[in-house]
């Protein structure tokens, strides 16, 4: 075989990868998918997009063999094709904040107010939690935390915060995360636990960042 048309095919498989990230709301998908699986009805949901146009952008995704499908009954949920795909959207994610004012400049004014996001490194966060020192709380939906979530965190879906405030300590800090850096469901939380008179910070890791940096995850409810 012809040495350029080879690596015309190798550069082209490759690409199919990233031709299947260039859109905004597919990476949305993969961020989504990464919590655990979903339906279509679901993905559309959190998109704010129809049925259809979800279907369509799920359907590129497994051109590329990013995502993976399996019928459970009449619905049908998806998946991602495995870790690393969550590692990749990660990667992408980072370098962009690297090289992308406007990116750094939005994700800014998104921490309004920095003395709300916990400043404590990643082992710090699990050896204070470990002791009981901090209070984790996984604010995404329970579905979410049961496929996966940081070791000794507990449950607290944004949904189900205000009515189950009586379960959280008033004597210790409360760190709240949720899907990610994009993610505003423990900004949510962590505004309405400080208007309650608790001390809250949030931290910017999701599962994906969590694993990526090489440390572990749990699927055991905390106890």
């Amino acid at each position: 075989m012809n040495p350029r048309r080879v690596k015309d095919l190798l550069y082209e498989q490759v690409a199919r990868v990233g031709k299947a990230v260039s859109s905004p709301k597919r990476l949305e998908m993969l961020e989504l998918l990464a919590q655990g699986e979903k339906t279509v009805e679901t993905l559309a949901a959190e998109l704010a997009i129809d049925v259809r146009l979800a279907s369509a952008h799920l359907r590129v995704l497994r051109q590329a063999r990013l995502i993976d499908a399996q019928r459970d009954g009449r619905y049908v949920r998806y998946r991602l094709a495995g870790h690393d795909v969550a590692g990749l959207w990660v990667t992408l994610r980072e370098v962009a904040e690297e090289h992308l004012l406007e990116l750094r400049a939005t994700l800014a004014q998104m921490v309004s107010e920095p003395g709300r996001l916990a400043t404590m490194g990643r082992e710090d966060l699990l050896a204070q939690a470990r002791e009981g020192e901090v209070v984790v709380i996984d604010v995404r939906p329970r579905p979410e935390y049961e496929t996966a979530h940081l070791p000794f965190a507990r449950s607290m879906p944004l949904a189900e915060l205000e009515r189950r405030l009586a379960e959280l300590p008033r004597d210790r800090e409360i760190v709240a995360y949720c899907r990610g850096p994009f993610c505003l469901l423990s900004d949510e939380a962590v505004e309405m636990l400080a208007a309650r008179g608790y001390h809250a910070r949030k931290i910017l890791d999701g599962v994906s960042e969590w694993q990526a940096a090489g440390l572990p995850l749990s699927a055991e409810p905390a106890g």
